[in-house]
């Protein structure tokens, strides 16, 4: 780090070698591509010798990551369905999960930052540690290929995964069609009340689930609550029936 960079900045960071050395990163001595790994924009902004932030490795780290995890979880549970098997790909994916094994892995206090960032608490930030871990994998790959970028990935996963298994069977049908449809980038179900028959004290609800403007799934209960339970439930098991890349 240049001498004449603000305290600030220096204060409880950790360069680039040291990440490298106590990660045991393969990077070597060409810390070049590491160190833009560790680069947010707005540490770019603020130093004008700095050419370049990490979201270009961003980019690319994300896409090797849905490879490596998508392979990883199709090998290592043969007996889940295809639906599951996304399901648990994208929570493997998801920012919360990445940004936790940026916590694990204590990258933020290796991320350059810039001073607005730092104050407001940057180095903690899911986004900023999503982001970071995305890049430090795309750093990997595009300078050792992605075999390494594999065995950096696969030690973070099985741990991680039967959390995840065991949220899968315990979280309520409303909550796993809504985590899997905003993890697929579809947006929030929606509940539409399609009838409701019977007298007061014994009413029967119709509720479908619309996603992106299609209906996934009907049900019905004695209360809304109840039949979009129902209805989330149908709608993941019709979700399992796709192919859904």
């Amino acid at each position: 780090m240049a001498i004449n960079e603000p305290l600030t900045e220096r204060a409880g960071s950790e360069t680039p070698a040291h990440l490298a050395e106590r990660l045991h990163l393969p990077f070597g001595d060409d810390l070049r591509l590491l160190t833009r790994a560790l680069t947010h924009r707005s540490y770019v902004n603020e130093h004008i010798d700095v050419a370049a932030d990490n979201e270009r490795l961003e980019f690319l780290g994300d896409a090797v990551l849905d490879f490596v995890v998508g392979s990883w979880v199709y090998n290592h549970y043969p007996e889940m369905a295809e639906g599951e098997l996304t399901r648990m790909r994208s929570a493997l994916v998801r920012t919360e999960t990445l940004a936790e094994f940026s916590r694990q892995l204590k990258l933020g206090q290796a991320m350059r930052l810039g001073r607005g960032e730092l104050q407001g608490g940057g180095r903690d930030r899911d986004i900023l540690l999503c982001a970071t871990f995305e890049a430090l994998v795309g750093a990997i790959y595009q300078s050792k290929g992605l075999e390494l970028a594999r065995e950096f990935i696969l030690p973070l996963l099985d741990p991680m995964a039967d959390i995840i298994l065991a949220q899968m069977h315990t979280i309520d049908p409303k909550s796993r069609l809504q985590e899997f449809t905003q993890a697929q980038g579809w947006g929030i179900p929606k509940y539409v009340t399609s009838q409701a028959e019977g007298p007061e004290h014994a009413r029967i609800f119709e509720i479908e689930v619309h996603v992106s403007g299609k209906c996934f799934g009907k049900g019905s209960g004695t209360s809304k609550h109840l039949a979009q339970q129902v209805a989330a439930k149908n709608a993941l098991e019709n979700i399992e029936m796709l192919d859904i890349e």
